[in-house]
């Protein structure tokens, strides 16, 4: 008996989470393609062809979306610096593993970045300082390796806290300009920028052998 209740809350459980991730794609869309300002829950409903009540039943506000949507956005960009640097690589080879995982997880969150970047000024305050709290972390981190590899030797870079907010500016405004139907396929993009990301940091390239040198080898 205890163990049919048991799958009884688990599959109410993957209901729920269903209804939650067809809600915030949906919200997602239409914050989006119309602005948070402009689109009503009544919209929401519609574009997922339910009532209201089913909003609420998942989400207290059109706020409290917002904030859900926002939040994924700067949750995918700190669990790819703390996924590299929980490796424990070289700073070269985290920061051009960093770069690839970065670029290829901000594009495939590109509605949410894009949309927390114009909409911040929409968000709760209390919503607004926890996810500041987030964005700090995140730049702390990325700040921090390139301050290893600038005393490693590796890059050339003066000012870390400056290099990392240049990434960060350069991969996120890619959610304007990149799209899914375009010339540019995301490896593609993620390869390329992760190049730039390099250039940036004033990474070192490993010097190239002459010939007489290789052939010596």
């Amino acid at each position: 008996m205890a163990k049919e209740a048991h799958g009884h809350l688990k599959i109410r459980d993957e209901v729920a989470a269903l209804k939650r991730e067809r809600t915030v794609s949906a919200a997602a869309d239409l914050f989006y393609e119309k602005g948070y300002d402009n689109t009503t829950l009544d919209e929401v409903a519609e574009r997922l062809g339910v009532t209201k009540p089913f909003i609420y039943a998942n989400f207290g506000s059109k706020s409290e979306l917002l904030a859900e949507i926002c939040e994924r956005g700067v949750k995918a960009a700190l669990d790819e610096i703390e996924g590299v640097l929980a490796e424990e690589l070289g700073p070269t080879d985290s920061l051009r593993l960093f770069g690839k995982r970065y670029v290829t997880s901000i594009l495939m969150n590109q509605k949410n970045i894009a949309i927390y970047t114009r909409e911040e000024k929409n968000l709760e305050p209390a919503d607004a300082r926890r996810l500041g709290d987030m964005r700090r972390r995140f730049f702390g981190q990325v700040a921090s390796l390139l301050q290893a590899g600038s005393d490693a030797g590796e890059f050339d870079l003066e000012d870390a806290k400056m290099g990392a907010l240049a990434i960060g500016g350069a991969v996120s405004w890619s959610t304007f300009w990149y799209r899914p139907e375009g010339r540019l396929e995301v490896a593609g993009i993620a390869s390329e920028m992760t190049r730039l990301i390099l250039g940036i940091a004033g990474a070192k390239r490993a010097p190239i052998k002459r010939k007489a040198e290789a052939t010596a080898v």
